[in-house]
């Protein structure tokens, strides 16, 4: 039976010109993960990675720790939505990341700030009434990515290997677990928002069914490094 774990990207470089880069932080979360998988992975997984530089990153300094013959396969159907967008149509003004991050740094609670602007984004992103106006809609995106984990699923059936390894964002996560629990948009992103950089959300291959085992595992970072934890 096949194992799967769907691995949010480490942190990004929030409110620079390009996201899309692991911080420092980022770089050493990806190094702690590939040592714990070192510890609990038996064999060699399957490994898939986002075509997103952050997602890649991510998988060749956790990869270079554990099983550094592997060969991710990249597939871009992993990618996350394109967030900056999706808070630049809620409020012009973050059409420019550093004036997001700018805007979030002055607030006294800046995690909360953030979240309040997450939430209305999503709201405007998912509501239905402006589809048009983003380049990938809530609809599509949503079913990019439970395709892409039908296809993995269907692939994985076949090929039975025992554990599997995805690369990928918070988003993507948060759709997958959905799918499987069949939750609204809201509680979707409520997912999202939890999601610890680096964390694993674990599914049992059932034929070729996914099956929650877990969500958002991250105490090998608590446990080692905790000053590593980050959500952004």
């Amino acid at each position: 039976m096949t194992t799967i774990y769907l691995i949010r990207h480490g942190q990004a470089s929030f409110g620079a010109e390009s996201y899309d880069k692991l911080s420092p932080n980022g770089e050493l979360q990806a190094k702690l993960l590939g040592r714990y998988f070192d510890e609990i992975l038996k064999e060699a997984p399957y490994v898939v990675a986002g075509s997103m530089q952050r997602h890649q990153q991510t998988a060749q300094l956790a990869l270079a720790e554990c099983f550094p013959e592997s060969e991710p396969v990249t597939d871009s159907a992993w990618n996350e939505f394109n967030h900056q967008q999706v808070f630049a149509q809620y409020e012009p003004r973050f059409n420019q990341p550093e004036l997001l991050k700018e805007d979030v740094s002055q607030h006294a609670n800046p995690r909360a700030y953030l979240s309040k602007i997450f939430e209305g984004a999503i709201e405007r992103w998912t509501g239905g009434d402006y589809h048009h106006e983003y380049e990938e809609s809530w609809p599509d995106f949503k079913h990019r990515v439970e395709t892409a984990l039908q296809h993995l699923c269907d692939d994985l059936a076949e090929k039975k290997p025992r554990y599997a390894v995805v690369f990928t964002s918070g988003g993507v996560i948060s759709v997958a677990a959905g799918k499987i629990l069949g939750l609204s948009p809201n509680k979707t992103f409520a997912l999202n928002w939890a999601i610890t950089n680096t964390s694993m959300t674990t599914l049992r291959l059932v034929g070729n069914q996914p099956q929650l085992l877990s969500l958002n595992e991250h105490h090998y970072i608590k446990a080692q490094r905790p000053d590593l934890l980050t959500w952004i």
